[in-house]
């Protein structure tokens, strides 16, 4: 077995275990009661740390996914399909996650609630997909080293500006707009900083494409990314105050008192050093199955616990409301339905799209039919009522 596939196996492995980890994180942040939410206590701590690297962990790994198919081929700009596919992706994504927002009962009073244009995890993966295909598209042909580089630095720079940048509520802009860019209005996420964990992941999913036929390609990659890690972990914060020292500049001051961003990637660092250390455990075949229906795992997940599309999820009923001994089996209960759910919808998937294709089209066909023997007739009758109606509107105007 080549570096190749294993290099898919334990990525598929960690995007299992962070959608797996969102599953749980999703579930207990919600429903548990707040009496409970005690910053002193080990587990709750433990518990809270390890769910903040949650979603920095699914972007790198999203971004480096993505990568490794785009520049897996020969073909490179326009005439790499996997361009198409990924803007296509990236689309997809971005109306999935505003149909998840979208509530039908509100529609039915002809109203659009403000949470349907709130920004959330699946519109920024899709978002920072478009951005790695532009940022390839305009650099792949030139240099071998500029595509890297400028996924490196656009990491970096997002990193280190964030505290500036965060602050401002773009209120010039439309609020569908400014949602993508500010929390102000109530979104999860923001497309910056958090381009930048999909960012490095890309530039990640390069290193590992140039050097994959490097006979000790894991052995460096590990001891690189635990050195990484935990020079993040534990000296970045000290870095950038010795920058500011010595530069005077304090945006260093103001990274370092809030240095969160680049200590979640230096656990996100950690994370691939242990998958990759464990990488030959990781060729289960429910753990690849899991891995690869992330999306059908969020969408249904987003449906049960939020109540997409009615509202009536088991958040609006037990929000904030259990204990932990009700909490903890619940969590994992839910883990467990939502990821069968999901398995179970990509076993059927192909048969469950021609069951909807069909019903579509009958659709479409009883309306054509009702049109042509009965509905035209009325129709013919309603443009004439309406002409009559606007003749008359337009003659009490006139005097």
């Amino acid at each position: 077995m080549g570096n190749n596939n294993l290099r898919l196996y334990f990525i598929d492995a960690m995007r299992a275990w962070a959608i797996l980890m969102m599953l749980q994180g999703h579930f207990v942040d919600g429903l548990l009661d707040n009496a409970f939410r005690d910053n002193s206590n080990a587990v709750y701590s433990v518990w809270k740390y390890f769910r903040g690297v949650t979603a920095p962990v699914f972007f790198t790994v999203s971004g480096f996914i993505f990568t490794y198919l785009l520049i897996k081929g020969n073909e490179i700009g326009f005439n790499n399909p996997r361009v198409k596919k990924g803007i296509k992706r990236g689309l997809q994504l971005l109306a999935i996650g505003y149909l998840l927002r979208l509530n039908f009962f509100g529609l039915l009073k002809g109203q659009i609630y403000g949470s349907f244009y709130l920004v959330d995890v699946l519109h920024c993966i899709g978002l920072s997909i478009l951005g790695i295909i532009g940022i390839y598209l305009l650099t792949i042909s030139r240099n071998k080293y500029l595509f890297p580089g400028v996924l490196l630095a656009t990491t970096l720079v997002l990193f280190v500006l964030e505290p500036n940048y965060k602050q401002y509520a773009h209120y010039y802009l439309p609020e569908m707009m400014a949602n993508y860019l500010t929390k102000a209005n109530g979104s999860v996420f923001t497309i910056i900083p958090w381009f930048g964990y999909a960012a490095i992941g890309a530039f990640m999913s390069v290193l590992f494409n140039r050097f994959k036929n490097f006979k000790y390609l894991y052995p460096a990659a590990i001891a690189s990314f635990t050195i990484v890690g935990i020079g993040l972990l534990f000296y970045s914060s000290g870095f950038f105050l010795k920058l500011y020292n010595w530069t005077g500049m304090l945006i260093f001051s103001k990274v370092y008192f809030n240095n969160y961003l680049f200590i979640r990637l230096g656990d996100v660092s950690l994370v691939f050093a242990v998958f990759m250390l464990f990488r030959k455990f990781m060729s289960n075949s429910s753990v690849l199955k899991i891995g690869q229906s992330t999306l059908s795992i969020y969408v249904i997940h987003y449906i049960i616990l939020y109540g997409s599309f009615t509202g009536l999820g088991l958040y609006y009923f037990l929000n904030h409301s259990l204990s932990p001994t009700i909490v903890i089996p619940g969590a994992l209960a839910f883990m467990f339905t939502t990821t069968l759910l999901a398995l179970q919808y990509e076993r059927n998937k192909v048969y469950l799209k021609m069951q909807l294709s069909t019903a579509v089209k009958s659709v479409q066909q009883k309306g054509e039919a009702w049109l042509n023997e009965e509905g035209q007739p009325l129709l013919k009758a309603f443009v004439i009522k309406s002409k009559l109606s606007l003749v008359r509107l337009f003659r009490m105007v006139k005097n």
